[in-house]
């Protein structure tokens, strides 16, 4: 096989030999010399290591033995601008490959997306693998790794720039309908929703304002909501607004697009954020149930820990042992013209009522110690001081000592580890903190967005490439989920719990698997699948046949340039090594 570029004819006196054959004429190298002890002198050992240009007597094009003698000469095909590596790491792509499919993803982006859907799905792949949501860095990810694009090319970066303006609202809202339109809306789907921002170092975006940052870095910000689906465990659709809107103000909206979606039998899982008079009434006048959590020092849930206290703390009856935590429900109106009374479970937990306690007692010694340094000053002190403390002042207006407020701080005290979660429909406190306890998946979410995509800042100046970022992020964050759920899946069948079924050390680790590139050009499969990565593939229902035969594909499908994505699987036989000595051939 000769490669399809060429290099110039060494020069090494008595080495070279140029021998023609039909109209081809053939360039060798003699390696050695062997001593004929019957003719008495030494016979020349050669290898073709090229054929000369027909159009250059000084040019040829090398096969692999001029890389085997040559090993130090730097060919074109892997000069560092080459445009693929000769090892390639396919087993992330095997495990997303395989969620792709299982959720049809590829279908439906392609039907929106057209001839970019590999592209898009290159750039999921890659926040995935790498972390990373800067476009620049994409080429890098791309070198040495399977790419879903057309005949895996390597895009360069002003290339996705120009993707990423690409992607309209029509196409997002259509995937997003058709991926609506998938779900199963007859059965009862429990929705756990939240929001967070994201900081932007934008140029002309107005979705863009300064608002109250999460992760307050000077910059403005937006909002990203995401709606999940905490029975199915799968993210359903989400929303981007303004900075300056608050979430309280927003879900009005998103119930809207529920409604819109088809959704019948819905409940809503709610942070403490969302608890507002206007929220319950909309969810209520839409039929839909709610379950959200409520602080225990609230007035309302306050009133209702005291009533109750002493009764259900050490009741084995009301004991939630997987949470380590004891509970009990009543019912009571959220507020004064309410319609229905509501169910509020009330918890105790001796874990966070420790904790809770040593924060508090820690804030008031914080407070005191600042307190006594002010002593004889005039300085005033705000209502987070005068609720723990009355100040006392001389008639010049000099503060000369504070005191406790004690039947406050001991009230707070009481109410350390209570907490309470509010449903609209009725269950037990049970199966209500069990519910709740579901919305930590949208949590880590929103953490895997953040710390695991690299996305705590968006790195765009135009609106249409931060609304597209968004979209990718939230297709990444679909198949993120799904590798999370099978992992822990699996994970539980275990006896142990290794610390490598995690995403980020998961992926680490199928990262090791390798194809490399072979003398003939071809890439072949490194070495065996290790006992971890066994592990791991077969939370996915992949086994080392499958990962040798899905090798086997990538490497005919990059020799023939095909696409990735293409269904129609080439049946050919692989190629093999050539073995004979071409030298002999000749003579």
């Amino acid at each position: 096989m000769y490669f399809d570029f060429t290099v110039r004819i060494p020069v090494i006196p008595g080495k070279i030999t140029i021998k023609k054959k039909g109209d081809s004429s053939y360039v060798l190298y003699e390696y050695e010399r062997t001593y004929d002890s019957n003719k008495q002198f030494n016979v020349p050992r050669r290898a073709i290591i090229g054929k000369v240009c027909s159009d250059d007597s000084r040019m040829m094009s090398p096969n692999e033995k001029f890389q085997e003698f040559f090993p130090d000469f730097v060919l074109p095909e892997e000069h560092p601008s080459s445009n693929r590596s000769c090892c390639l790491r396919i087993g992330s792509y095997i495990v997303i490959e395989s969620v792709l499919n299982e959720y049809c993803l590829a279908t439906m982006l392609k039907k929106w997306i057209e001839n970019d859907a590999g592209l898009l799905l290159d750039f999921v792949a890659y926040l995935l693998v790498d972390e990373e949501n800067a476009g620049q860095y994409y080429p890098d990810f791309a070198f040495c790794h399977p790419l879903f694009s057309d005949g895996m090319k390597i895009f360069t970066d002003s290339k996705v720039s120009r993707f990423l303006a690409s992607i309209t609202t029509d196409m997002t809202i259509g995937f997003l309908n058709d991926w609506n339109a998938k779900r199963d809306h007859r059965q009862r789907v429990y929705i756990s929703y939240d929001s967070t921002n994201k900081n932007s170092q934008a140029g002309d975006v107005d979705l863009v304002e300064f608002g109250k940052a999460k992760d307050d870095r000077g910059l403005p910000i937006f909002n990203l909501a995401i709606a999940f689906d905490k029975t199915n465990r799968i993210p359903l659709f989400y929303e981007e607004y303004p900075g300056s809107i608050n979430d309280m103000s927003q879900f009005e909206f998103m119930v809207d697009k529920v409604v819109e979606y088809g959704y019948k039998k819905i409940g809503f899982i709610l942070d403490r954020g969302y608890f507002s008079k206007n929220n319950i009434q909309y969810i209520d006048a839409n039929d839909y149930e709610f379950i959200i959590m409520v602080k225990g020092c609230k007035t309302l849930v306050s009133q209702l820990v005291l009533a109750c206290r002493n009764t259900f703390e050490n009741a084995r009856d009301c004991a939630i042992r997987q949470f380590r935590t004891y509970g009990t429900t009543v019912k009571h109106k959220l507020y004064e013209d309410d319609r229905t009374e509501r169910y509020f479970h009330l918890y105790f937990s001796p874990g966070l009522m420790a904790s809770e306690r040593e924060q508090l007692e820690l804030k008031i010694d914080k407070f005191k110690a600042f307190i006594k340094k002010q002593e004889g000053t005039s300085m005033l002190f705000g209502n987070t001081y005068q609720e723990y403390f009355t100040f006392h002042y001389n008639k010049e207006g000099e503060l000369l000592f504070a005191e406790e407020r004690k039947d406050v701080i001991e009230r707070q005290l009481s109410l350390c580890g209570y907490f309470s979660i509010i449903t609209s429909e009725k269950m037990n406190a049970e199966e209500a903190l069990v519910l709740y306890k579901g919305r930590d998946i949208s949590e880590k979410l929103f953490s895997s967005d953040k710390s695991f995509i690299g996305s705590k800042s968006m790195r765009t100046q135009t609106e249409s490439s931060l609304s597209a970022k968004i979209f990718i992020e939230f297709i990444a964050l679909i198949v993120r989920n799904r590798i999370y759920n099978l992992l822990r899946e699996e994970m539980l069948k275990l006896e142990k719990k290794p610390n490598f079924m995690t995403v980020p050390a998961a992926i680490r680790e199928l990262e090791k698997i390798e194809m490399v590139r072979r003398n003939n050009g071809l890439y072949r499969l490194d070495h065996a699948v290790t006992r971890t990565q066994k592990t791991i593939l077969s939370s996915f229902g992949i086994d080392e046949d499958d990962v040798r035969k899905k090798a086997t594909e990538i490497g005919k499908k990059i020799s023939s340039g095909q696409s990735l994505l293409d269904s129609n699987n080439d049946d050919k036989e692989e190629e093999t090594d050539n073995g004979e000595d071409q030298d002999d051939w000749l003579n």
